[in-house]
């Protein structure tokens, strides 16, 4: 199932994640999944979201302030993310 979401930028494949240079001003990067993770760029509106509030919190529960990928990782599905965010505004 594939749907798009025009506030959520997905990464290009094979592409080097910890450059920060491809993140468009007002957006930050986020990874999300549970074994593989996919890259996300997402609006800093979200931070607004107190549904965001919460995956940030479960990251920070399980990561602390040391994530590995050099980014946020929010220890949820993708499909868990994309269902949580799918109904926020930019």
């Amino acid at each position: 199932m594939g749907f798009w979401l025009p506030s959520i930028v997905h990464a290009k494949k094979n592409q080097t994640p910890s450059k920060s240079l491809d993140v468009p001003k007002g957006y930050f990067a986020v990874y999300v999944g549970e074994s593989k993770k996919k890259r996300f760029v997402i609006p800093v509106s979200y931070l607004n979201q107190s549904s965001f509030q919460d995956l940030l919190s479960l990251a920070e529960e399980e990561f602390g302030y040391d994530h590995p990928m050099e980014g946020i990782t929010i220890p949820c599905s993708e499909d868990a993310f994309l269902d949580r965010t799918s109904g926020f505004s930019v």
